[in-house]
Parts: structure tokens; sequence; C-alpha cells
């Protein structure tokens, strides 16, 4: 998950088979692997619906994961659905050539267990940039402070592993680009080309810098984002894959975007629909490896 810089991304979301048990499951995604050579090696990142892997591994389970199980309603009536998966995969690196042969292998390796549900194809726009022509993630912590932020703490269940939000979000991209690049930018709450935040005076109570930033006891509560844009000219948009070491951070965030508690829906949301949510526990490394066959 910290592997910046991979150009190329392939994310996959399966079901269960009804005839699959969940020990059996993990062991399988648990046994995949990339190319043997380096030099065609992508990244992995392997999440698990998170009532599947308390049943399977209870002790390394955070207490506060759970499934996206229901559709997130604003007081508005504005939506965020729940379109929860089993078995969640993200594949990603520098030529889409070694992704997708990866990916077909995956696919092969654990359809004795699971059924893709959903794929979404991510690739990098203008370096740093999704498709409303904004920087993405340029409050992402550091790569020294990320493990903190994205790690559950030694110790806790589920040490070393993390809690993924995943979501599709189409653009309305003929009505963002109608607007001018004043408007977009108090949308945003940053400048368009340097990606300087708003001050206060000029930061809208709805733009999305406003609704996204979590503060609780005078502290900000920080995610680490990993999006990426997906899709073609007519049809596109970002795929939110956000991570953080407590889900309560991801829940709350959706939250405040929908307008729930104060009735201030983040103005960005009536220019980018949400067509899928789920909630996935990545497992450290070291936890799912126990898992895999010799």
């Amino acid at each position: 998950m910290f592997s910046l810089g991979d150009a190329s991304h392939s994310f996959i979301e399966f079901a269960l088979r009804d005839d699959a048990a969940e020990t059996i499951a993990v062991s399988t995604v648990a046994g995949v692997h990339g190319p043997r050579q380096t030099i065609e090696g992508v990244n992995f990142v392997v999440g698990f619906r998170p009532e599947l892997w308390r049943a399977v591994a209870p002790a390394d389970a955070p207490a506060d994961a759970a499934s996206f199980k229901s559709n997130l309603v604003g007081p508005d009536g504005y939506t965020m659905p729940a379109t929860q998966s089993d078995i969640f995969i993200w594949i990603a690196g520098a030529a889409y050539g070694n992704v997708f042969d990866v990916a077909t292998s995956v696919v092969d390796n654990v359809k004795t267990v699971a059924t893709p549900v959903r794929e979404i194809t991510g690739w990098t726009y203008q370096s740093n940039r999704d498709l409303t022509g904004f920087q993405d993630g340029t409050e992402n912590p550091t790569m020294v402070d990320a493990p903190e932020v994205v790690l559950i703490p030694e110790g806790e269940p589920g040490a070393g592993g993390s809690i993924l939000l995943f979501q599709q979000w189409k653009h309305d991209a003929a009505a963002w680009r109608a607007l001018t690049v004043e408007r977009q930018e108090a949308i945003i709450g940053r400048t368009k080309a340097e990606s300087i935040e708003l001050d206060e005076s000029h930061m809208p109570a709805d733009s999305h810098v406003t609704r996204t930033t979590l503060e609780e006891n005078g502290k900000e509560l920080k995610i680490f984002r990993r999006n990426t844009p997906y899709g073609s000219v007519a049809d596109h948009g970002t795929v939110f894959v956000g991570f953080a070491k407590e889900q309560h951070r991801l829940q709350r965030m959706l939250e405040r975007m929908a307008g729930i508690g104060d009735g201030v829906r983040d103005t960005l949301t009536r220019f980018s629909v949400p067509l899928t949510g789920a909630y996935y526990f990545v497992p450290a490394l070291s936890t799912l490896a126990r898992f895999a066959a010799p």
C-alpha cells in the first residue's frame, strides 16, 4: 500500500462461492503470488470482508472493523451505496501488461473459492492528479509518518494490518468542466495549479477540504489515500482507496461528506457520484503468511 509511483492498477473484488469454506478461501488467497522475476514484479494488497477474516482469525481482527452493510444516506436523501464483497485484491505495477497477466493468474488461482464480481482498471493521470484536474492526496502523511496513520499498533488485534475503504466515484465531467477555475477551487478548497489550501477567510464550509478534514479533541485524524483515475473519455472518475488504522476515521469522513450530523453536504458530491462502497481488513503480510500452504 506504500508503493508509490505505480502507473497501472487492477482492483478486483470477489464473492465467496457458496461451497467455499472461509478458512480455505483465506488460505487460497494467501498462496497467491506475483512473477518470480523482479523485472516483471508487481505489488499486491489483499483484503477480506471484516467478518470473514474475523471468523478465520478472531485473535487478529480489529474490534471496530465491519462491512459496509447498508447504504449511507444523508439528510437530503443523498446516498452512498453499499456493495460489500468478500475478498479484495489490488495489483499495481509500472506496466499494465504485467498487471494484466498477474490479474489473470490471480483470478485463475482463486476461482475454486471465489468469483470476480467487479474489476476496475486504474491508471496515472498527470503524475498525481485526478480527472477533475486537481492534485489528489496532497494532505497525505509523509512516508515517515504514514505507517503510524495506517497500521494498527503492535499489541492490538490486527497489529500491522489496516482498514481499507474502497469506492468507485463517477464524475459528471461535462458539468465540472463548465465551471470556472475559481468555482472549482472553491468546491475543492485548494488552488488548481499549485494545490495550495485556501485560507480560512476564503474556505467555504461545504468545500471538499472542509468536509473531509477530521478533528477530535483538537487533533486532526488523518488517513492515507491511494486514489487512481479510471475509465474512458465518455465515462470516467476516481477509484477511492483509503487506509486508516481505525475504521471510525473513514466512516466519519463519509458521513461528513453526506452532511450527516450538521446538514452541510460536500459540494464535490454534486459533481461526483459514488457507485460502490466496501470496507476490507488488510492483514499484515506476516499474519497472512500463516495461512499459506508451505
